[in-house]
């Protein structure tokens, strides 16, 4: 008997090689669905890792900044040096025995502020200290 080539016979002998590219392109597709896909994917994890890293880095910056201000409080707390450069510098004060300092303020800002004093007096004494009689 002579074997005839036909379709059947054609279909058959592809079919191994067809078989093994399928399953070949299907466990690709598994190792790729494996390290990209679902809900925490390779790239997913590099975006965390970035932010993880950003976050640290803002935090050790907050607990700079909150370590600053800490040391701060305790300085306008404690350090009479640092309270006469605040009273100086925030609300125009001096210091010393025969000084007086006064603030003029704009008339339409003194109406304002000054509710309790006379309509006439505009200016707000701002540290007053007595001065010691004159001596002649």
């Amino acid at each position: 008997m002579t074997r005839r080539s036909t379709p059947e016979a054609r279909s058959t002998a592809l079919g191994p090689g067809i078989k093994r590219l399928a399953v070949f392109a299907i466990a690709i597709a598994v190792a790729v669905f494996a390290v990209q896909g679902g809900e925490y994917g390779t790239t997913d994890l590099l975006h965390q890792r970035a932010r993880r890293i950003a976050l640290h880095a803002r935090v050790d910056t907050l607990r700079r900044q909150v370590d600053s201000l800490t040391r701060l409080a305790h300085e306008i707390q404690s350090d009479p040096v640092v309270q006469e450069r605040i009273a100086r510098e925030e609300f125009g004060m001096v210091r010393g025995s025969k000084e007086l300092l006064y603030r003029f303020a704009p008339a339409g800002s003194a109406a304002s502020s000054d509710s309790g004093r006379p309509s006439g007096a505009s200016g707000t004494a701002l540290g007053t200290v007595q001065s010691e009689p004159a001596k002649h």
